[in-house]
C-alpha cells in the first residue's frame, strides 16, 4: 500500500494550471525509459549494475574498484519503443518519482530536464554529502529547497520529487514555467511556478522555455573524490516514476489536505 500511496502523492502534486499555447502543440509519446551509462567515466574500472523496470523502478549501483577519479555520471531518459525521446519547447508535461540514495559512498541524483547541448545539466538534485536539495543548470530556473525551507536530505531515506513544465506562449509576456515540488519526511514543499528567461536571442532551438530537443528523465552521479573510499558502493533507486502529458491529461486542483489524505492509513 505504501508504494501505491507514494504514486498517488506524486500524481497529486500539481496545483490546477491551464496549459497555454498553440492548440496544435503536442508532447511526444512516451512508453518507457532507457539508461545511458558512463556519461562521465572518471572511474572506468567500477562495477556498474543497472535495473530498468520502468515505471516501477530504475536502479543504478556503482561500486568503486580502487577508484581515485572525480565522478561517474549515469542518466536515464524518457523513451518510446526503446529510443530516447527529445522534447520540443512547446511540450507540457509532469515527471515525478521516489528517489533513495544508499551505500557507503557519496553521490548525487535526481530528476532532469536537460538542454539540447548537455547530458549533465538541468538538474533537480539531491546530494548525499551535505543533504542539499536544489534545482539548477541548463535552462532551468534556479531554486533551492534547502535555502528556502531549510530541508536537507539524509542518505537512506526516500524523497519524492516532481517537476511540471508548462510552455505558456513562449514569449516575454507569457514565458514557459517550471514548478518543482518535494514530499519528504511527511512534509510538502513547492517552488511555485517559476518563469524561464529568454535565453540566447539567436537561439535556433527556441526561446523562453526548455528549448527544442530537451532531454527528460533522471541522473545519478557517484562522487568518488568526495566519498573518501575508493572501493565504496553507492546506488540511486527511482521508484514509482510517474509521467503525464498535460495536453492529453486534464489537470485537477489538489490541495495539500488532499495530498496528506492519500498517505493516511
Amino acid at each position: 500500500m505504501r508504494t501505491n500511496r507514494w504514486r498517488l502523492i506524486g500524481m497529486a502534486f500539481l496545483v490546477a494550471s491551464t496549459v497555454a499555447g498553440a492548440a496544435v502543440a503536442a508532447t511526444p509519446d512516451v512508453n518507457g525509459a532507457i539508461v545511458i551509462e558512463r556519461v562521465f567515466n572518471d572511474c572506468p574500472g567500477s562495477t556498474l549494475t543497472v535495473v530498468n523496470d520502468y515505471p516501477w523502478e530504475i536502479m543504478i549501483q556503482d561500486v568503486g574498484s580502487n577508484c581515485y577519479g572525480w565522478a561517474n555520471l549515469h542518466v536515464w531518459r524518457m523513451a518510446y519503443d526503446g529510443a530516447e525521446v527529445l522534447f520540443p519547447n512547446d511540450s507540457a508535461f509532469r515527471i515525478c518519482g521516489n528517489l533513495t540514495i544508499t551505500g557507503d559512498g557519496a553521490g548525487e541524483a535526481g530528476l532532469q530536464i536537460g538542454p539540447w547541448w548537455s547530458e549533465a545539466d538541468g538538474r533537480f538534485q539531491v546530494r548525499s554529502t551535505d543533504g542539499e536539495i536544489a534545482c539548477w543548470g541548463g535552462r532551468l530556473p534556479f531554486f533551492s529547497f534547502t535555502a528556502t525551507f531549510g530541508v536537507t536530505y539524509v542518505k537512506g531515506n526516500t524523497i519524492n520529487l516532481c517537476m511540471t513544465y508548462l510552455p505558456g506562449d513562449l514569449d516575454e509576456s507569457n514565458p514557459g514555467t517550471i514548478q518543482y515540488q518535494v514530499f519528504y519526511d511527511g512534509m510538502f514543499y513547492s517552488s511555485g511556478r517559476l518563469p524561464f528567461d529568454e535565453g540566447n536571442p539567436s537561439e535556433p532551438y527556441g526561446l523562453w522555455g526548455i528549448l527544442d530537443d530537451a532531454k527528460v528523465g533522471g541522473f545519478f552521479q557517484p562522487l568518488w573524490a568526495l566519498g573518501g573510499n575508493p572501493n565504496a558502493t553507492i546506488a540511486a533507486t527511482f521508484n514509482d516514476i510517474c509521467w503525464q502529458d498535460l495536453y492529453a491529461v486534464p489537470t485537477e486542483e489538489s490541495s495539500w489536505g488532499q495530498v496528506k489524505s492519500l498517505y493516511r492509513d
